[in-house]
């Protein structure tokens, strides 16, 4: 049984999805064909109606044009201040975007969502004002006019004879939360022109002449209906796919547009822009430059550049293709990416040349297989003459050409020389080969070169009559002939080979640099290593200055201190602008374009982990999209790696948290418990002798006020150990070092411990030649008495104890070995462990002796181990190195 369960994954992508519309402000787009139609009263009306339920309105900007009743919608609302701004000698009203963000209502009016702010602005343009707001939490109501659609701006410039400059992205209108068409018959909207409600009537006249007749308004009309439908089938779509109502008629469409540097590409777009949405499919816009499209002029490159901008702009994803021929590049590129309908513009060569040099059109057609391709007619948005796109004039190498002279010259030596020996064919052969090193070497121009001198050459010095041009045969004409056309074709195939290995090259200086900075990263520990590895890296492959901007531990932004140029205050509020949007801004971008270099987010999977600011050489060096994505891939492996050393850096602080919450649990355990229990003897013992002491017998009480003094002898003893280890792991510990005898230490701790050993065989056996060592002796007798009382508690009580001593020239040895259990196999190095306890089912401690021993070991300079005896038992020795020279001991001592 098959059961149709759905992708978790999806799931959480929409889960996602809803979370951050949730954070978002919601977005109101009154809708309508044309100026006039009364989309401003409108937006005004629900203001006030949202205002009566109590919501926080404030009115941003409205645009009444004098009308009185849309005037009086505005009373009793509150109304930001307009910002003003001299430009030109003129004062101009803006939107006041900083005021509306401190004011931070619930629900804000702006009005005209196309219009163009004032140089100096933020933003370039309002709708980005708005997207700002939105990402604020700050719902907002917004009006526009069916003509400023992005992708209909070249279907209104037909209809109307117009160029609509100032236009909204299709992907803001269709994230908007509800779309309100306002809409009046053409008719009545040409009365109001009349009566005076739109403009005055000067203005109104002019109007209705050009932009307004009555035809355009019908298909404007019916341009923001269609377009009002098509929002409410994507409406429907999107709920039923979040519904699992019939899979919602799932698509593998992908339409691919090609982009040329003619002005015509700019509608190319537009209209595969409508296509993907009508049959709700992905696209992709691609430009292939070729070797002579390297050498266009840099007004068509520029235009090549602002159509990807475009595109990107629309929803598509981009490319730069390099290739020789286009339609192979394309078409290569086209089943590599599933590609189902390729759209291309409508050639305009004349027929002759179609078929003499051949046309992309053609080419597409014939190898496109199962892929539709789409020809769509070329007209120019403005009417205007195409003009040609000439090539770029480049500097003529005049060294590349007088080497393809002493080429052809040294081929016609070598000819010379070998002439009794070889037919005229031979020697076209050497004057070939000098073709085709001459075109490997200096290109196409100076193999042309070559190829005509050497036909003169070979004419002039091995034709009959020689030295003369003059032939007298007319078959070598032939000759000459064929020899010229192979020329050209070789040098042709060879120059072509020339430039591809020159892409190749370079494509492969770019992969290989983000290889390089990738593996550099990937083994590089530390965010400031990191950071110096990638604004190195960034710096050399864009020939920029890099700086980049770090967030701090209370959220404000510094600039890294490896940077390569400062940071005013104004450019600094501009990465601090992109590291709180996630978006580009600065140099070459709509928003902040004032600013001296492009701001980049560094972004990672977590979150934004700082902004990485570009200066390039060139101010336009970063205007070619492919360059620009290249940038932002580097930019995606500097916040990877950042973020990763972020995580080690955790993941080692959360470790440390582990080992302290570990050693802590530990610690109350074990000092709760032996804390405990001689707590409890004492209480225990000194009850009974208060409230039975005159019927105690002196033995009963002498017992019990044994027991009173081992007990706080054993207290003191856990006391005394808590206090140690503090000393020893805060650095606290000082050595008090003089030179002493061994035995005398090992003699002060048997004494301590008199007691406890009673009835236990102890050998003792130090060299009567122990040399003195330099120890601080109470320590040291403090290691010696743990290691004792450690044997005493893991031994039966019959069990002997062994202690020995040696010596070398670098240091003594002390042995204390015992005959009991030993120890578990592979415990040798942990029972060194604060806490501890190789057995804790047998005897009494907290862990903490052993762990002493080890730190006033490793504080003379020695080292301390144990190890399980052949014969049963476990041996504990430690080293306590000889350093210095002993005093001298007198004869008679």
């Amino acid at each position: 049984m098959t059961v149709d369960r759905p992708d978790p994954d999806a799931l959480l992508a929409r889960v996602k999805a809803e979370e951050a519309r949730a954070r978002r402000g919601k977005l109101k787009v009154f809708f309508g064909a044309a100026a006039g139609v009364g989309k401003t009263y409108a937006m005004l009306e629900a203001a006030r109606e949202q205002r009566a339920d109590g919501v926080d309105v404030l009115v941003g900007y409205a645009e009444t044009h004098g009308r009185a009743e849309t005037e009086a919608l505005l009373e009793g609302l509150e109304t930001l201040p307009a910002r003003l701004v001299e430009y030109r000698g003129a004062t101009l009203r803006e939107f006041d975007l900083d005021g509306a963000l401190a004011r931070r209502p619930r629900l804000i009016v702006v009005d005209e969502l196309a219009h163009t702010n004032a140089p100096g602005s933020r933003h370039a343009k309002r709708w980005q004002d708005v997207l700002e707001l939105l990402d604020a939490g700050i719902d907002v109501y917004t009006t526009m006019n069916v003509q400023h659609v992005e992708s209909l701006n070249d279907v209104v410039a037909k209809i109307t004879g117009i160029v609509v400059r100032e236009t909204v992205p299709d992907s803001l209108l269709e994230q908007a939360d509800d779309v309100e068409l306002v809409d009046v018959p053409p008719d009545d909207l040409l009365e109001r022109f009349k009566d005076g409600k739109v403009y005055v009537p000067d203005q109104a006249q002019e109007a209705v002449k050009n932009f307004f007749r009555k035809g355009n308004l019908i298909a404007l009309r019916e341009l923001a209906l269609r377009r009002t439908a098509e929002r409410v089938d994507a409406q429907m779509r999107l709920y039923m796919r979040e519904h699992a109502i019939d899979k919602a008629w799932p698509t593998a469409e992908r339409l691919l547009v090609c982009i040329s540097p003619g002005p015509d590409s700019a509608r190319l777009v537009r209209a595969a822009k409508r296509m993907a949405d009508r049959l709700g499919a992905p696209w992709v816009a691609a430009y292939v430059e070729t070797p002579a499209q390297r050498r266009l002029p840099a007004e068509a490159r520029d235009r090549v550049t602002q159509t990807l901008r475009l595109a990107e702009q629309l929803g598509a994803e981009t490319y730069t293709l390099p290739g020789q021929k286009m339609s192979e590049a394309i078409l290569a590129f086209a089943h590599d990416r599933n590609v189902t309908k390729i759209v291309v513009g409508k050639p305009r060569r004349p027929r002759w040349k179609r078929i003499v040099i051949g046309s992309i059109v053609d080419a597409l057609v014939q190898g496109s297989g199962d892929i539709d391709v789409y020809v769509i007619s070329a007209e120019r948005e403005d009417g205007a003459p195409p003009a040609p796109a000439r090539r770029r004039p480049s500097p003529t190498d005049w060294p590349s050409y007088g080497w393809a002279t002493a080429v052809v010259a040294l081929a016609s030596g070598v000819a010379w020389l070998t002439l009794p020996f070889f037919e005229l064919a031979n020697l076209v052969m050497v004057y070939l080969l000098g073709i085709v090193v001459v075109a490997t070497r200096y290109g196409q121009g100076p193999s042309l070169v070559a190829s005509i001198l050497s036909v003169a050459a070979l004419d002039f010095f091995f034709v009959p009559p020689v030295f003369t041009f003059a032939v007298s045969d007319i078959r070598y004409v032939f000759v000459f002939v064929v020899m010229l056309v192979v020329g050209l074709v070789t040098s042709r195939l060879a120059a072509r080979i020339r430039e591809q290995a020159v892409g190749a090259r370079q494509r492969e200086e770019r992969t290989a640099a983000l290889y390089a900075m990738s593996r550099e990263l990937a083994s590089t520990r530390g965010v400031d290593p990191l950071l110096a590895i990638a604004v190195r890296h960034i710096s050399e492959v864009f020939r920029s200055q890099i700086v980049v901007v770090m967030p701090g531990v209370d959220g404000s932004l510094t600039a890294w201190s490896g940077g390569q140029f400062p940071l005013d205050t104004n450019e600094l509020g501009v990465a601090r602008w992109v590291h709180e949007h996630h978006q580009l801004a600065g140099l070459g971008t709509a928003t902040l374009p004032g600013a001296s270099a492009l701001y980049l987010p560094l972004q990672a999977p977590r979150g934004p982990v700082g902004v990485l600011g570009v200066r390039p050489a060139d101010r336009h060096a970063l205007d070619a999209p492919d360059q620009l994505h290249q940038l932002e891939t580097f930019a995606n492996q500097t916040a990877l790696a950042i973020e990763r050393a972020q995580l080690a850096d955790e993941a080692q602080d959360a470790q440390v948290r582990i080992e302290t919450e570990r050693l802590r649990s530990s610690l109350l355990s074990s000092v709760s418990h032996d804390l405990r229990t001689p707590l409890a003897t004492i209480t225990g013992a000194a009850s009974t002798i208060l409230e039975s002491g005159p019927r105690l017998d002196a033995q009963t009480r002498q017992e019990l006020l044994e027991s009173v003094r081992e007990e706080a002898d054993r207290l003191n003893r856990l006391v005394q150990n808590l206090l140690e280890m503090t000393r020893l792991e805060s650095g606290a510990l000082q050595l008090r070092r003089e030179w002493h005898p061994l035995e005398e230490v090992i003699g002060a701790a048997l004494s301590r411990l008199g007691k406890k050993l009673a009835g236990r065989k102890v050998h003792t056996s130090v060299p009567p030649d122990l040399p003195l060592v330099p120890i601080d002796d109470v320590l040291v007798e403090q290691v010696l008495v743990n290691l004792l009382d450690n044997a005493i508690k893991y031994t039966p009580a019959e069990s002997p104890i062994r202690i020995m001593a040696t010596s070398t020239d670098e240091a003594v040895t002390v042995e204390i070995s015992d005959r009991g259990p030993g120890l578990p196999r592979g415990e040798e190095d942990r029972i060194f462990e604060k806490f501890y306890r190789a057995q804790p089912d047998r005897g009494r401690g907290s862990g903490l002796g052993l762990a002493i021993c080890q730190g006033i070991v490793k504080a003379h300079g020695g080292r301390i181990w144990a190890q399980n005896l052949p014969e049963g038992g476990v041996a504990f020795l430690f080293t306590l190195p000889r350093v210095g020279t002993p005093p001298a001991v007198p004869a008679d001592a």
